[in-house]
């Protein structure tokens, strides 16, 4: 077999030329692979196969290996752990769909666990996967078995021969058939792309098209030995950090190829049967013959990190689908894999690739399976193994004293060393609940390299406070935090592995007591000392953190801190005293930890600004929710520990000998400021030792009760959403926090609006439990929360006492620690400190220090009124209130401390105290404290309330008699004014009534006439519009002959109203842009925020904008200068021109009062000032322009034509909306929801149809003569050419505004400024308007083809005239159907037409500005009456065609007569349906998880790699592309784009909204250079979007925010909010949006 390959293999894989690879393929089919299948069955392939499946059964496990990015499920409910995940199919099969479960992209590397019951608790099997089927147990034949051991041994060492093959290899002599070598390539991690392709143009002469398909191994030369090792060091010599080069004989090339395709075909084989995936594990394992070779498969691994990523991936999917698929294979792997654990790992560390492509990631499939861990941990001690890997390769680091310094560590190796921890945590996930001695012996050898390696952190990087002179260099922190933070989990699951079994708690408790005892070993710099306060002496030695060095990592102390918290659970519980040595000193514990508390401390206090911002930064992550428990929360138990060992006094001259405050408090030393800080963190850590006891084994709490305080911590800061609260809570192992199950019981949850997200509130009856000094605050949450609690009790009307919340008891083993509140040395610190506020000295005492004294005063009431109310007064032991004469000294302070006005903020805490007082005294005294206590709670609680609410009553009524005293001084005045002046009055007031009445008469009898058109046609009103400049701030009035007022506007190209998306545009210039077509394919928009500027200070705003933004980082990715770009200077939307203000002129077409003038049919030409016409100018070349998408010409013809465009299609537009929306046509000044029309945008509507009628002044009368003709030959066949369209491929409003605006041209001539008078424009625009109205009309009966016949029922005017228009159409098409009725012809026309009279009548009402029926403001439905009254028209439209019925029968015949009619008739030609359809994005599913789904499915068109895709769904049309790869990068305009840049071109002409769906964030485009990020439509449970599937909770669309992405669409908005979001984020490094 063997000398088959070798003679075939070079003849197929022949490297000379590029070989097809299907050809290819077939060829290693045929000639290769079928002959050996034909071996293994013995008979034909396909024969062999059928029998054997007859007799066996798919695999019960699912193995689907992930590919990068593929989407992952676990369930939170279900999963052993976070690493226990399901594929999507097997998901969306699965009972988890219903439970808690997380989404994720997958790194690469794994497989689903579907089927694996030690993975799930609960439904371990998809319906896929059903375990009820008979599995494992597949006998092969013993000839089949035989004959597949054979192979399967001969084809994998082969394989793994050729794939373990180095250069320096000796090739064997049957494999030298020709002389020929090859040039190899390996492409790796730590070199570019680019210069890659730059070295191999270079070195062997490729052109750069041929570079880039050398990716991966690659071979670039074929030649003699000589010429290859030239090209060798070539390539070599180039680069600095040289390129892998190898040069391997052809022969073993050709090998290689087909060992890489057997890869595929053992998995192929695999996948038949059980059986021969048994057989194959067994060959892979089985020992080498040769005594000093591994197995193969530890061949392939130990070479691993010398493979190319290929032979990589082609390794690691044969072990998932063979050796990790079986249970015992697996386990004998795992063997295998931990023997070589420390050479895998160290060969890591050295490579170049990802972690998910090595080897080592293999062991989260091995370490996680629980029984499989419990093995390797008493069969192979594998914890020793990871741990003294991870010592070994960090042992370089060690310093003379055996500890850690990462000064000058390289950070990459240093990454893949910290990987290895994540190891350790896989092995100890799943406790175990029954121990075996032997699992007990290697487990505590484990446990104490661990410890080991504990030793070595303990102490590490210390540092020493800096004098004088700052720190010239920042010592490397990171490395040593980053350890802890990996070690954080490990640590907690080491002592709950300890926890569940008391022997090994104990014993594992005594070897980190000795590990503590070695470090503490090391001697003080003097000797003990005695120190003397109030009648006590403490023996300590000298210390102080401010002089000495000092460490803030001590894992060993607070692991000794766990450890003894478990002990408290023992069923004899054994605290430290009993588990060691009586006599043991409890200060050496208490020592370490409390230097680092009066570190961060004397930090808070900026003793230490001159050791620069690393020391800050690790005193941060000290307290922060990545490290604190355990760090501070371990330090903070341990001190109670000690606390609750020593006596208080002692305890608390220990805190005050560290803090460096003992001498400041027994004497009487000068005041400094630190000093006061240092108080103040003092009190504050004496507050945390009393009164933090919400930790299980300190008090009788549960997690969950620890969790519940957390948060409402956290909701008492302010209202949080969910993510905030998130991180907020420190993770367990399992990245679970337990904040969904006391969520509800502590918070009310308020959902979210369009934008935002959902937030929680605390609620009331937590709000007790609210500790103002609560120990996992930072300074400014501790602010946040006081401040906010404070608001909130003044809002209800009660104190603003913050008053410490009643505690849970402590346990029994540490109850003694309350006595530090009664103790004399507390008694005498708080009278010291209320001593120095009460003789007000200012220098000596700060508020702050005030309040954590009340504070601690409160908690000692607290704990005497607790323990008097549960026992009698000769049991309680604990007696703030009368132990000493000090306690009482600190009442009367207290008493004398309310009058002083320093204080007036802690009064209310004051007044509370002394009740407290009050009421601890009646209660040792036996006596109804409620009577004693009312007359002190009346006057806090309710008179002086009542006081100042008197007063407030007062100084009110005050005010109001003195306003009204102002206003009868006022109205006197007024009085006086006009008697002395009656005259003036009498004069003027009744001729000025006169005519209001008589203007009043006339405005009654025009506004009867609500007509837009014809001779019948209302009054323009007359109003001055006198508008304010919002740059300069000067009024102007709107004229004619005045300097020029602009708003500024956004053209843009529109696909918003288009009826085939998609569609590539005819470049064909005699009918576009002069024809719209009816598919209104591209249009071109003008909008408008509606601020005006005077012209003359925009250029000057527009001038300074373009000097200031050349200057701007990335402005290009803002606003494009070169197209003329700008923000609106108030609102700062995006725009790129400006409109000029053309008032409306005044005229009553009254035939009473029409003067002579107005009855010919011209009147004098309309004159505008410079200034106006420069920006006519100005904004018709932006239009054409943009809408052309062609170079500024302001002579080229189609300037009007465009004005006339953007004018129809804007109008189109918003009635769209409008419709969509359901809003009335005209409603308090054509207003909507969302981006409201207000005033400023009508103004903008009207100034673009004034713009647009203004125009043809601006153009050559003959070019609009000529565009008139033309466009009028579109409805009089007679001026028709050969390139008139027919009345199908014409949109009919574009038409009307066409023939409306051009109309007044053929009025002008060459040496005479004319226009037609008012009745020559109002008979004009009739008679247009009906014309294009008929045409349309036909137009909908010729396009809608699909009624259904309909009889019966009576048939009015309406529906006769209908019929009879019908059968004149069919008689001159000969096409249409005969059977269709009346009515249905009739509601087919008005629902067709509709939309059209929409758009005229609102172009009427801007063009005209007569004011339209308040029918038309009433509802949106039912309109046609007023429509048609408004436009002249009758209510029925059919009538039209009798009026004129001699005229338009000609007309109809030429108009069905075209040749385009015929072929539409005739379904040749695509026509479009009236109404339009309207566009909307597309329907998206209601769970994410389908979308995923979707995007699993995805294949790339262009390439057949497995590389990860990031699947990229259109929301105009629902494509699916494939997005930032190489592979689908196409040509636009000459230049490389992206998929999506070059879809967006034609599907939404340059503008695209796109939902990455493996990122779940939308991309918003504008061109090839612009675009910028938004929240997806999803949300989860609480309101919150995910981008990434960061938190990977489920999703769900949420119906307000798509409709809020589709109006930022169709209001024209999405490139206004792209230019605000990139306006807002500070753009440091541009993104290569054409390349999306």
């Amino acid at each position: 077999m063997l000398r088959f390959v070798v003679e075939q293999v070079p003849q197929i894989y022949c490297l000379e030329v590029e070989s097809n690879s299907q050809e290819e393929e077939e060829v290693v089919q045929s000639r290769l692979l079928q002959p050996l299948e034909c071996f293994l069955f013995g008979e034909d392939p396909q024969a062999g196969l059928e029998k054997l499946q007859q007799g066996s059964a798919s695999s019960q496990l699912c193995g689907r290996v992930f590919k990068e990015g593929e989407t992952v499920y676990s369930c939170r409910d279900c999963a052993i752990d976070p690493t226990c995940v399901l594929c999507m199919d097997c998901f969306q099969d699965s009972v988890h769909k219903g439970h808690r479960y997380k989404m994720h992209a997958s790194s690469g590397g794994g497989f689903c666990d579907c089927g694996d019951l030690e993975a799930w608790k609960t439904g371990p099997c998809c319906s896929k996967h059903d375990p009820g089927a008979p599995t494992d147990e597949c006998v092969l034949e013993p000839g089949l078995r035989e004959r597949a051991q054979k192979l399967f041994q001969v084809l994998l060492r082969y394989a793994t021969d050729l794939l373990v093959w180095e250069e320096s290899y000796e090739l064997a002599a049957e494999l030298v058939k020709e002389d020929t070598y090859y040039c190899v390539l390996y492409n790796d991690e730590h070199h570019s792309y680019d210069h890659v392709i730059y070295t191999l143009q270079r070195s062997v002469q490729c052109d750069h098209s041929e570079a880039h398909t050398h990716t991966g191994r690659r071979a670039v030369k074929r030649g003699k030995l000589r010429s290859c090792q030239q090209a060798k060091d070539l390539i070599r010599h180039i680069s600095l950090q040289p390129l892998r080069v190898e040069i391997l004989h052809s022969a073993v090339m050709a090998h290689q190829s087909f060992a890489m395709r057997l890869g595929t075909w053992f998995q192929q084989i695999i996948g038949y049967s059980v059986g021969f995936r048994q057989v194959f594990c067994q060959v892979a394992l089985e020992p080498s013959s040769e005594g000093d070779q591994p197995s193969l498969i530890s061949r392939l691994m130990l070479h691993d990190s010398r493979l190319y990523k290929g032979a990589r991936k082609f390794i690691h999917e044969l072990i998932f689908c063979s050796l990790l698929m079986e249970t015992e294979y697996k386990r004998r792997f795992a063997i295998e894999f931990t023997k070589h654990y420390k050479q895998l790992q160290k060969d890591y560390t050295l490579d170049d690739h990802e972690r998910s492509i090595s080897i080592t990631a293999l062991s989260v499939q091995i370490f996680t399976v629980p029984t499989l861990a419990r093995q390797l941990i008493e069969e192979g001690n594998v914890i020793k193994v990871i741990v003294d890997t991870v010592m070994e390769l960090l042992s370089e680091h060690l310093d003379a004293n055996h500890r850690f310094h990462f000064q000058g560590y390289n950070s990459d190796k240093f990454f893949r060393i910290q990987v290895i921890f994540h190891d350790l945590r896989y092995i100890l996930i799943s406790k175990p609940s029954l121990w075996t001695e032997e699992l007990r012996t290697q487990f505590l050898e484990g446990f104490r390299v661990f410890l080991g390696l504990l030793h070595c952190m303990q102490g590490m990087e210390e540092v020493k406070r800096q004098f004088g002179q700052h720190i010239e260099v920042e010592p490397e922190w990171e490395a040593g935090f980053s350890i802890q933070r990996q070690l954080r989990h490990i640590l907690v699951m080491f002592q709950d592995w300890c926890s569940s079994d008391e022997t090994v708690l104990l014993l594992s408790f005594r070897e980190c007591h000795r590990a503590l005892m070695r470090c503490n070993n090391q001697p003080f710099q003097s000797e003990a000392t005695d120190y003397y306060m109030c009648k006590h002496i403490l023996h300590v030695s000298p210390y102080k953190v401010s002089q000495e060095p000092v460490s803030i990592h001590l894992p060993i102390s607070r692991a000794l801190a766990g450890e003894e918290n478990h002990t408290v659970h023992l069923s004899a519980p054994m605290g430290l005293g009993k588990l060691l040595c009586e006599s043991c000193d409890f200060t050496w514990f208490a020592e370490h930890p409390l230097r680092c508390v009066v570190l961060a401390a004397q930090v808070s206090a900026e003793m230490w600004r001159r050791n620069g911002l690393s020391l800050v930064s690790q005193v941060y992550y000290y307290h922060d929710v990545k490290c604190r428990d355990e760090m501070y929360d371990k330090d903070v138990i341990m001190l109670q520990i000690a606390a609750s060992k020593m006596d208080p006094n002692h305890f608390i001259m220990l805190i005050l000998q560290r803090f460096e405050l003992f001498d400041v408090f027994n004497g009487s030393l000068a005041s400094k400021d630190q000093w006061n800080r240092l108080t103040e963190e003092m009190l504050y850590l004496l507050i945390i030792i009393v009164g933090e006891r919400y930790v299980p084994g300190i008090s009788h709490v549960t997690k969950e009760d620890v969790t519940m305080r957390e948060v409402i911590h956290l909701l008492c800061i302010q209202p949080m959403a969910h993510s905030s609260l998130v991180k907020g809570l420190p993770e367990n192992e399992s990245h679970e926090t337990g904040l969904e199950t006391v969520i509800p019981k502590v918070a009310t949850f308020k959902k979210p609006g369009v934008s935002g997200h959902g937030l929680y509130e605390v609620k009331k009856e937590c709000l007790p439990e609210f500790n103002p000094f609560f120990f996992h605050y930072s300074k400014s949450q501790h602010s946040k929360a006081e401040d906010a609690q404070k608001k909130r009790r003044t809002q209800e009307g009660s104190d603003k006492a913050l008053r410490p919340p009643v505690p849970p008891p402590f346990c029994p083993a540490f109850s003694s620690i309350v006595h530090l509140l009664c103790c004399d040395i507390l008694i005498h610190i708080l009278r010291r400190v209320l001593q120095r506020a009460v003789e007000d000295r200012a220098t000596y005492w700060t508020e702050a220090m005030i309040q954590r004294s009340l504070h601690l005063i409160g908690q000692g009431l607290l704990e005497e009124k607790a323990q008097l109310g549960a026992s009698t007064v000769e049991q309680v032991t604990f007696d703030f209130t009368i132990g000493s004469e000090h306690s009482k000294s600190v009442f009367h302070l207290l008493s004398k401390m309310t009058a002083l006005p320093s204080l007036e903020a802690q009064k209310d805490m004051i007044k509370w105290t002394l009740q407290m007082f009050e009421m601890v005294k009646c209660l040792r005294e036996k006596s109804s404290p409620a009577a004693s206590m009312s007359v002190e709670q009346t006057k806090p609680e309710e008179i002086v309330p009542d006081k100042d609410k008197a007063e407030r009553k007062r100084k009110a009524e005050a005010a109001k008699l003195h306003r009204q005293k102002i206003m009868a001084q006022m109205s006197a005045m007024q009085k006086n004014f006009i008697e002395s002046h009656k005259m003036l009055y009498d004069n003027i007031l009744p001729s000025s009534t006169s005519s209001l009445l008589q203007e009043g008469d006339c405005a009654m009898e025009l506004g009867e006439l609500c007509v837009a058109v014809g001779p019948q046609r209302g009054s323009t009103p007359a109003e001055r519009e006198v508008l304010t400049c919002i740059l300069c701030q000067e009024e102007q009035e709107v004229q004619a002959r005045s300097p020029a007022m602009v708003l500024t506007a956004c053209v843009q190209r529109s696909t918003v109203l288009t009826q085939c998306r998609g569609k590539t545009l005819a470049n064909n210039e005699t009918m576009y842009p002069l024809f719209m077509p009816p598919d209104l394919a591209v249009g071109t928009h003008t909008g408008s925020c509606g601020h005006v500027m005077h012209a003359t200070c925009w250029q000057k705003y527009f001038e300074a904008v373009q000097n200031t933004t050349r200057n701007r980082l990335h402005a290009e990715l803002i606003i494009d200068l070169e197209n003329g770009e700008y923000m609106c200077p108030l609102c700062k939307s995006l725009c790129n021109t400006v409109v000029p203000l053309i008032p409306l002129e005044p005229l009553t077409l009254n035939y009473c009062v029409i003067s002579q003038s107005h009855l010919r049919g011209e009147s004098p030409g309309r004159k505008y000032s410079d200034s106006i016409a420069e920006m006519l100018v100005v904004c018709a070349t932006t239009v054409h322009r943009v809408g052309l998408q062609t170079g500024p010409n302001e002579l080229c013809p189609a300037v009007p034509v465009m004005s006339w465009n953007t004018c129809a299609f804007t109008i189109q537009a918003i009635e769209n909306l409008l419709q969509e929306e359901d809003k009335t046509l005209f409603e308090e000044g054509l207003c909507w929801t969302y981006f409201h029309l207000s005033p400023r945008r009508l103004a903008g509507l009207k100034a673009v149809v004034q713009f647009s009628a203004t125009q043809r002044l601006k153009s050559s009368q003959a070019v609009i003569q000529k565009h008139f003709t033309d466009m009028l030959g579109a409805l009089l066949p007679t001026m028709s050419s050969e390139s008139t369209p027919s009345i199908l491929e014409v949109d009919f409003f574009h038409l009307l505004v066409g023939l409306v605006l051009a109309i007044p041209a053929l009025y002008q001539e060459e040496a005479v400024d004319l226009q037609p008078s008012a009745v020559s424009s109002a008979y004009n625009h009739l008679y247009i308007l009906h014309l294009v109205t008929m045409a349309h009309v036909v137009q909908v009966l010729l396009s809608s083809t699909d009624d259904t016949a309909v009889f019966g029922g009576e048939e009015g005017q309406a529906e006769r005239a209908a019929v009879e228009l019908y059968a004149t159409v069919s008689q001159c098409t000969g096409g249409l159907r005969s059977d269709v009725s009346g009515s249905s012809v009739a509601d087919r026309v008005r629902r067709g037409v509709t939309p059209f009279l929409r758009c005229a009548a609102l172009f009427f009402n801007c063009l005209t500005g007569v004011p339209p029926p308040e029918e038309l403001s009433i509802t949106s439905q039912g309109q046609m009456e007023a429509l048609c009254s408004y436009l002249a028209l009758p209510c029925d439209v059919f009538q039209l065609f009798q009026e004129h019925r001699g005229t338009v029968f000609p007309l109809l015949q030429r108009w069905c007569g075209h040749p385009a009619v015929t072929k539409a008739l005739k379904g040749e030609m695509q026509t479009i349906s009236y109404p339009r359809k309207r566009n909307r994005l597309i329907e998206l599913p209601e769970d994410y998880s389908a979308l995923l789904n979707q995007a699993s499915h995805f294949q790339c068109p262009n390439s057949t790699d497995d590389e990860r895709k990031h699947p990229t769904l259109c929301l105009f049309c629902g494509t699916i592309l494939c997005s930032q790869s190489t592979c689908c990068h196409s040509q636009l305009d000459g230049e490389e784009v992206g998929a999506c840049t070059a879809h967006a071109a034609t599907c939404g002409a340059g503008v695209g909204m796109f939902l990455r769906i493996r990122e779940c964030e939308m991309v918003l485009m504008a061109s090839k250079t612009r675009g910028s990020t938004y929240p997806a439509p999803y949300l989860d449970d609480y309101g919150e979007t995910d981008p990434q599937l960061g938190r990977g909770n489920p999703l769900h669309l949420c119906p307000e925010r798509y409709r809020k992405l589709h109006q930022l669409w169709q209001q024209h908005c999405i490139l206004e909010e792209i230019a605000r979001s990139l306006e807002v984020v500070n753009v440091m490094f541009a993104f290569e949006w054409q390349m999306l």
